[in-house]
């Protein structure tokens, strides 16, 4: 059987190619937009070690985000790797892990990021001001992300070292079921949407200045961490549902579902995975989007190097989703908004 750890070793060595690419000046006028990817795994930095050819992909993509004229991103770990699979289903759950492990995933994937961000030509972000410092530089600002809080182990004084170790946001829940949340793809663990370790993760990342991320995260989660933060919150990588046929429709999100992120001030990240049929659906899915959350609660989550059948595959087609946003019939103030402004909005209101 496919594990999840063979299926990102895979991913990665796919993705091997030539080493990053100097800056370009021909993107025409977006190149000047701030463009923000509120998710991403450049080159599946996180299998190091176990697929070939991982510095390779890592270099590509991290070049593409420059010649792009990527702003900064969310460079996201991922806690629950080795303890989920590829089944016929999608990705599942596969065992879990023993008392702390979880902690030392952690500390492993970290420990690769941090090599690469000093490798690579990045700029190491942890406030809103390095955006535009990287703007300056054309260097894209590298924020660390998590994707799904398994490596608390329901543990909300270890934000603390997480904090000083540069993490900046954590998604609270991803496959494996943890002690935070409930999931869009599995069944509820929690009457009203987030455990007591939930709460206090909440209360803690709050206090830090971190950014709160319900992608995964069931309608009832998202709700409950809506009524409690203090804070503008992030649903880094989703589409609008449109058709429960469609692949990965259970990660999907509702109208209602949209509007509770729009109620908070945050931002939703347009997802350009195989739930599209096509670039030209992404965009009309986005543009639903908008018309129910509004033009201030948008953004996008390009799960770039995770995606499955992704219509945006590279950062050089940066320019054409901001070209693809005009032709919709968005005002270049709209357009900027949603290629960077709202996200840089919410790092501005959360980052301490």
């Amino acid at each position: 059987m496919t594990t999840r750890r063979r299926f990102l070793a895979q991913s990665a060595s796919a993705l091997a190619g030539a080493y990053w690419l100097q800056s370009s000046d021909a993107f025409g006028q977006s190149s000047s937009y701030l463009h923000f990817d509120l998710h991403s795994h450049p080159g599946m930095f996180l299998t190091k070690g176990v697929a070939d050819n991982v510095d390779a992909a890592v270099a590509k993509t991290i070049g593409e985000m420059n010649k792009g004229r990527l702003t900064g991103a969310f460079f996201s770990l991922v806690a629950d790797a080795p303890i989920i699979k590829v089944g016929a289903a999608g990705i599942e759950p596969n065992g879990s892990y023993a008392s702390g492990d979880a902690w030392k995933e952690y500390k492993r994937q970290l420990g690769i990021l941090k090599e690469y961000l000093k490798s690579m030509p990045v700029t190491f972000a942890t406030k809103a001001s390095d955006l535009q410092s990287a703007m300056q530089t054309n260097k894209v600002a590298a924020y660390i992300g998590c994707e799904g809080g398994d490596f608390l182990e329901g543990k909300a004084d270890r934000l603390d070292e997480m904090y000083a170790d540069g993490v900046r946001s954590i998604q609270l829940v991803h496959y494996h079921v943890n002690e935070l949340g409930n999931l869009q793809t599995q069944d509820a663990q929690y009457d009203n949407g987030l455990s007591a370790s939930g709460k206090e993760v909440v209360k803690k990342m709050n206090k830090l200045g971190m950014v709160i991320d319900v992608a995964h995260a069931a309608e009832s989660t998202a709700k409950a961490v809506v009524d409690m933060t203090d804070s503008p919150i992030i649903l880094s990588h989703s589409i609008l549902r449109v058709d429960d046929k469609r692949p990965l429709a259970k990660r999907a999100i509702t109208a209602d579902h949209a509007k509770l992120i729009a109620k908070n001030g945050g931002v939703i990240g347009a997802w350009p995975s195989g739930f599209s049929t096509s670039f030209d659906d992404f965009i009309d899915n986005v543009k639903r989007t908008i018309d129910v959350a509004g033009v201030d609660h948008v953004g996008l989550g390009t799960d770039m190097d995770g995606n499955f059948k992704p219509v945006l595959a590279s950062y050089l087609q940066l320019s054409q989703w901001a070209d693809a946003l005009k032709k919709k019939g968005f005002t270049e103030d709209e357009v900027k908004k949603i290629t960077g402004g709202n996200a840089e909005r919410v790092l501005k209101k959360v980052l301490k």
